[in-house]
């Protein structure tokens, strides 16, 4: 009987469309002792207790998952083969979790409201920069299951404390400005998150963020068309889902297109009927 090799995906692969809105959840099924020997994540996935299978792999929908253990063996070729049983398009992680960093794949440190699942976050309504670009950090890069609200000012932390949430970009929070520094690198701070471009992209976040358009040249380009998009859209939740769009460019830009230069010379074009 020949049997059927399991789906796998390469570090290589699953690097080129890490944080972007393609890339599948990755869920981490490592052994409790491996998981707590390193106290990290593969940014952007959900750690799941493998011996709790039953419980949470009826909620995965229909999104593309890959699964990791330590080494991308038995416990996370098991967990592979029995997502796919329940129709699951899953994938395992070639080499696991020690081979994503081997080979440089960016990491988290497993920190408080990460234990909260779905992860819950809160802010002031109106969002402008901060309140549209973390939401978009924490969906890529720190909990891609996460959920935001935005309430009046007011009712932030009231509000907060009924829903399980976490409070940021407002005074004394978490995640909030601190200094020179803005919330979006309060999240990158605390959750000792590297990945590239995104330090490019935290200077330009800051810049527009906190009235300082010399940190990147890009900082006053971010700023308008924030701008322009609260302007247009008085709903939160829409304007937040075409910032989701706006971060995704400009890191994907931050990422690798940075070089690329706009170099269409139409005078020089042979026009031909």
């Amino acid at each position: 009987m020949t049997t059927v090799p399991l789906p796998s995906i390469s570090v290589s692969d699953l690097l080129a469309s890490h944080g972007r809105a393609e890339a599948p959840l990755c869920i981490d099924v490592r052994r409790e002792a491996d998981f707590t020997a390193s106290g990290r994540l593969v940014s952007g996935s959900l750690r799941r207790d493998p011996a709790m299978f039953e419980t949470w792999a009826k909620d995965l929908g229909a999104r593309s998952v890959v699964v990791h253990c330590a080494h991308g063996r038995a416990v996370s070729q098991d967990t592979c083969a029995r997502l796919a049983n329940l129709g699951v398009a899953a994938r395992y992680l070639e080499g696991g979790y020690a081979a994503w960093c081997a080979d440089g794949g960016p990491t988290i440190a497993w920190r408080e409201p990460l234990r909260s699942t779905p992860g819950r976050w809160i802010t002031r309504e109106r969002p402008k920069i901060d309140r549209i670009a973390c939401p978009w950090l924490v969906r890529r890069f720190i909990d891609p299951l996460a959920e935001f609200f935005y309430v009046p000012t007011a009712e932030v932390r009231e509000r907060g404390r009924q829903l399980g949430a976490e409070p940021y970009d407002i005074p004394d929070a978490r995640f909030s400005h601190v200094g020179d520094q803005c919330s979006f690198d309060a999240f990158i701070r605390h959750f000792e998150l590297r990945a590239p471009g995104l330090v490019h992209l935290a200077a330009i976040v800051r810049g527009a963020g906190t009235a300082r358009p010399e940190l990147a040249a890009q900082a006053p380009g971010l700023l308008a068309i924030s701008l322009g998009l609260s302007a247009n859209y008085p709903d939160d939740h829409a304007m937040l889902a075409q910032g989701m769009t706006l971060y995704d460019a400009l890191y994907a830009w931050c990422r690798s297109a940075g070089t690329e230069a706009h170099d269409w010379k139409p005078t020089t074009m042979e026009i031909r009927p």
